[in-house]
């Protein structure tokens, strides 16, 4: 590359001057700017040599762009370039003068040049570096209407009183606002729209938090006053600003940060072509949760002292619903904690049951959440947002607290005969076996010593009686292993029981010649459970778990927005009929959320992995067998459906 003009040596008729952008085999080129000139590809012998700049490329015309001073400004003028020419990515009109301003980029197709101003502004602006450092920490929301009736006196002298009371409502909301804000996300957006009503001039606005106090400040938001949401994890911040602000807890102003030493040096500042900026700690007591910064590309003074007080107020309050965001999330989080350690705990107790609730708490949320793609448009109405969602997801996982008082031998039942009744039981099979043969074998000795008989009718007749015996203890087997199969627990009603009377009315002796029944009344009923494995006592005492729960849940003084965790849980045992308990409710008594909650935990009763007492059931054959619970009139078959069609239990 050439160029005709050379710099001019007493600098007395330079105003501006052209930086052409380097690369990394070449260096940055100045060119000084007089009165005029013109970029072309080809020499130019008409024109004074320093009024032209020659780029040797074939993209450049040959007469490309012009440049002249008008006064203290400069403007530009694309001479209908083949490939036209760019400032600041707008192409300009061919024969249309564009002003430029301090910093604008050129583009003349892949030649890129900064336009630089030499002209000092007029002695009624602001000097072209304005650096102002506010100690934050002196700021807190109590002090807001003394820092705006100081910013409003300020702009009442300029004559702008409608902007400072369009500032003052926006100070107003943003107290209002704030303070019921309960998640960062929603934070974030009202701090930028804020930002952007306060500071008009304002185009960019980011936001740097910490993760702890020993952690810098990440940016978690960025945006533009066009709306243009930027990644956050791009965002190229100046680190003299960031450690000022971070460490000495002071708010900061620098207009025309290109000019500014302290800045100016910072590669996050020249790339972004930052002009002017603001930015400012949040600060709650002597803790720094991280900073604001406000900045402008086109306008070197777009922010003043003032601003940047108004800034530091906006960022103390803030800071606060940060802090009572952060202490609300620590609160949510203690919450979530007592509840999951206080499930593992109850889950302990009965190993085999180990994960149902956290389970069922998944397939509820997931079938609450599936709601707006049922087929039923009453269903599709319903909608649960974040809270109710939450309460549904405790309920879920608290809905077996009560079975912390069910007795473990109750809870941790197997079989239709508890572990000990079915070793008693076998042990008066065998006591049965050998009473049998007591009494054989002592009529044998008698009859020998009565009759006098000779050995060997004394062997034929042992003989006969050990046939008689094997065929006894063949019985008593068959019976041992009739009641083994009837300890089995159904998964439903109406499979075949094994048929017990033959047990019940066989006769047997004890060695005082007393009956010895092989089955107890009590055995007898437990053998015949058409369904399960727990008598009506032992289900009485497990269905007394939903009201111990009830119990349980009421004394935790809940949330309003949490506050309906016990009734939910309350009712996940109730059926549609009335049949269920323990209040025996019927349709529209029963909620929505406890509908769900109900399906989700007969499906995992059905399908959780093999447990001693039952089989898991297959998904096929557990979502038939609640189909039929659905026509019996016990549980939501329009719910049930949307649990099927969204695969509920398929959790993501």
């Amino acid at each position: 590359m050439t160029t005709q003009a050379a710099p001019d040596q007493a600098g007395g008729g330079v105003s501006a001057y052209l930086e052409l952008l380097g690369n990394r085999a070449a260096k940055p080129q100045l060119f000084p700017l007089h009165d005029e000139i013109v970029i072309g590809r080809d020499r130019q012998d008409a024109l004074p040599s320093d009024q032209f700049v020659c780029i040797p490329q074939h993209t450049i015309s040959r007469r490309h762009v012009r440049l002249r001073r008008r006064g203290a400004a400069w403007s530009v003028e694309d001479l209908h370039s083949s490939n036209g020419t760019f400032v600041n990515g707008e192409r300009l009109l061919p024969g249309s003068w564009r002003e430029l301003g301090d910093g604008d980029e050129l583009a003349l197709a892949s030649t890129q040049l900064v336009f630089r101003s030499l002209v000092a502004p007029s002695a009624a602006s602001m000097p072209t570096v304005i650096r102002k450092s506010v100690d934050a920490t002196q700021y807190a929301p109590t002090t807001l209407p003394a820092t705006m009736s100081v910013s409003a006196a300020h702009d009442a002298t300029r004559g702008e009183l409608e902007q400072s009371v369009l500032k003052l409502h926006a100070m107003a909301q943003v107290s209002i606002a704030l303070g019921v804000v309960t998640d960062r996300e929603t934070l974030s957006e009202k701090i930028m729209n804020f930002i952007f009503d306060l500071f008009p001039l304002a185009e960019r606005a980011f936001i740097l938090l910490r993760q702890s106090e020993r952690d810098p400040p990440v940016p978690v938001a960025a945006r533009r006053r066009n709306g243009t949401v930027e990644d956050p994890s791009q965002a190229r911040l100046s680190h003299t600003i960031v450690d000022e602000v971070m460490n000495k807890k002071h708010a900061i102003l620098s207009s025309d940060t290109l000019s500014d030493r302290h800045f100016a040096s910072q590669d996050s500042i020249v790339s972004q072509a930052i002009r002017s900026a603001m930015c400012a700690p949040l600060i709650v007591g002597n803790e720094v949760l991280g900073l604001i910064q406000v900045d402008s590309s086109s306008d070197p003074h777009a922010f003043q002292e003032a601003d940047l007080e108004l800034l530091t107020g906006v960022c103390a309050e803030t800071a606060v619903a940060l802090k009572n965001f952060q202490l609300y999330t620590d609160i949510e989080r203690l919450l979530d904690g007592f509840v999951r350690a206080s499930v593992q705990a109850i889950e302990e107790r009965d190993p085999v049951t180990a994960g149902h609730s956290f389970r069922v708490a998944t397939y509820a949320e997931s079938l609450a959440v599936a709601l707006d793609r049922a087929a039923d448009p009453q269903l599709r109405r319903i909608t649960f947002s974040k809270e109710q969602l939450r309460e549904i997801r405790y309920a879920a996982l608290l809905h077996d607290f009560g079975k912390v008082g069910v007795r473990e031998h109750v809870l941790r039942k197997e079989k239709k005969l508890h572990h000990a009744d079915m070793r008693l039981l076998e042990q008066r099979f065998r006591y049965a076996r050998a009473c049998m043969e007591r009494h054989a074998f002592r009529g044998l000795a008698q009859r020998h010593i009565e009759e006098g008989w000779s050995a060997a009718r004394f062997r034929s007749e042992k003989e006969g009686i050990e046939v008689q015996l094997l065929d006894e203890t063949g019985r008593l087997d068959a019976f041992l292993a009739t009641i083994r199969s009837a300890n089995e627990p159904a998964v439903k009603r109406g499979s075949p029981l094994p048929d017990l009377r033959d047990i019940v009315h066989y006769a047997c002796h004890d060695p005082d010649g007393l009956p010895l029944p092989l089955l107890e009344e009590h055995e007898v009923a437990a053998l015949s459970l058409p369904k399960g494995c727990l008598t009506a006592d032992e289900r009485r005492q497990i269905e007394e778990h939903v009201v111990d729960s009830y119990s349980f849940l009421v004394l935790i003084p809940w949330t309003r927005d949490l506050s309906g965790v016990p009734a939910i849980a309350h009712g996940h045992h109730e059926k549609l009929d009335g049949s269920g308990y323990p209040m025996g409710l019927k349709g529209p008594q029963i909620s929505v959320q406890t509908r769900i909650l109900t399906i989700c935990d007969i499906y995992d009763a059905l399908t959780a992995g093999d447990r001693p007492y039952k089989k898991a059931v297959p998904v096929e054959l557990a979502l038939d067998i609640m189909r039929e619970e659905c026509d019996a009139g016990h549980i939501d078959g329009n719910l049930f459906q949307v649990f099927v069609d969204a695969q509920a239990w398929i959790a993501s």
